[in-house]
């Protein structure tokens, strides 16, 4: 299930756009002045999917629809445009599926006092509870998970009564919905990173600032570690049942000597390379060649079980390894210019260097805070991208032009390429910069004004 259109009709009371959505190649471009709407409308995007009401609430709009691939529609409907207006500006969703009727649901602000918020059914009767079933009156508030108070329990239970309405938690074709389309916004903001401050003895931690790229890198060290304990799992596991396994195995007559050869090199090569990615230490003893006298029948089946064994022990990297390469591929070609490299460790994440006169002698460790601001947007982009974005997601990408040079932006395109078939995304971009686009028009929207 995929988005194929959006469009919002009032955004800040002037401006209707329709988006429609490149299915093929999976990514779209947004482009168009400043103050037209691009971030707002990947905010209200991110804002619905990830039930982040209070920032839908503040963004003025009358109407915002999503059509999907499946024909499915849902529109986002508000019945104010004045985000102060605290008392009527509700918001409502409606669902539409195939033929069938639509379901309608409203988000009530409860009071002036606080943002909570309650599902209101003005739907289907199958989907209405009946009125003597609405208690007690302390309902839970489904956004915060907290339990209200009984003055707003008896405030929500006496509108409901005099309107003939019924509380509702979340309806499950939303949440069906949202699971169905992961949605990830990268803010134009995106060097600091809020963590919580795990010193703090008080109940409610105070959050800390924190760089971003160093957070990633001790994300990435920790997702290489379990990776390589998963790897030692399996590894025990297999070792623990090789000899009985190569006592039962059936020789095998349709495998010869030259492939058996071959799939031990292929083998090695990827040992080599999970090396060359830090996900392996280097271990010498593991390299040997097989000479063609050396290979008898006995030798061939315990060698065929000892191939199938490792490729399973190997397998556990696969998804890593070829993430963690790619990223590696990019981020050294950017950073050659100024003569650093990337490299990662299981236990730093990161690794940069800074090379002198092209000899790794002369090389000198960098910390990740040590690059440059357009290099940290760089690193930190490509990061989100690669690992923090599940397969099938929406990525939702505000101004990626941001601190990177002209050179930078002109690959930028080509290397996102790399990464949507590679990780499995689609992505819909704000953009100001021509550079992004080059000669891929085809793939952009561009916003305009109403007619003059």
């Amino acid at each position: 299930m995929r988005i194929k259109q959006i469009s919002v009709s009032g955004l800040f009371g002037i401006f209707d756009h329709v988006i429609q959505l490149n299915m093929n190649e999976r990514i779209t471009i947004i482009h168009g002045p400043n103050g037209f709407g691009k971030t707002a409308i990947l905010r209200i995007l991110n804002s619905f999917f990830n039930s982040r009401y209070a920032d839908l609430r503040a963004i003025p709009f009358r109407n915002f629809r999503v059509e999907f691939d499946d024909t499915t529609i849902v529109e986002i409907i508000k019945n104010s445009e004045n985000v102060e207006d605290s008392e009527t500006n509700n918001i409502g969703f409606k669902f539409y599926k195939h033929d069938s009727q639509p379901f309608y649901f409203a988000l009530k602000q409860l009071n002036t006092r606080s943002d909570r918020e309650v599902f209101i059914s003005y739907g289907s009767d199958d989907m209405i509870r009946e009125s003597e079933q609405i208690y007690p009156l302390l309902f839970r508030n489904y956004f915060t998970e907290r339990t209200l108070s009984s003055e707003d329990s008896e405030e929500v239970y006496d509108g409901l009564s005099s309107l003939k309405l019924k509380l509702k938690k979340k309806p499950d074709w939303l949440e069906k919905l949202k699971s169905n389309i992961p949605i990830r916004l990268i803010e134009s903001q995106r060097l600091l990173n809020f963590v919580p401050n795990r010193s703090s003895k008080r109940s409610a931690e105070t959050p800390s600032m924190l760089s971003t790229v160093s957070a990633y890198s001790d994300e990435l060290a920790k997702l290489m570690q379990d990776k390589f304990k998963e790897y030692g799992t399996t590894s025990q596991s297999l070792d623990r049942t090789f000899p009985v396994r190569v006592v039962k195995q059936q020789p095998s007559t349709d495998l010869t000597d030259e492939q058996l050869r071959h799939q031990l090199n292929e083998l090695e090569a990827t040992r080599s390379r999970l090396i060359e990615v830090g996900l392996l230490d280097k271990d010498e003893d593991a390299e040997f060649q097989i000479q063609p006298q050396d290979i008898d029948k006995s030798t061939k089946n315990a060698l065929s079980v000892y191939v199938e064994d490792v490729e399973k022990k190997l397998s556990v990297f696969a998804e890593i390894a070829s993430k963690i390469d790619l990223l590696r591929k990019i981020i050294n070609n950017k950073f050659a210019y100024s003569y650093k490299e990337i490299n990662f460790s299981k236990d730093k994440g990161f690794v940069f260097t800074t090379l002198y006169n092209s000899s790794l002698s002369d090389s000198k460790a960098l910390s990740p805070t040590d690059l440059s601001s357009g290099e940290q947007h760089e690193l930190v982009l490509l990061y989100e991208l690669l690992f923090k974005v599940q397969p099938n997601s929406l990525v939702l990408i505000d101004e990626p032009e941001l601190s990177l040079h002209v050179g930078w932006q002109v690959q930028f395109l080509k290397d996102l390429q790399d990464i949507t078939q590679l990780a499995d995304l689609n992505i819909l971009m704000a953009t100001h910069s021509p550079d992004i686009i080059q000669d891929r028009w085809d793939l952009t929207v561009e916003l305009k004004g109403p007619q003059k």
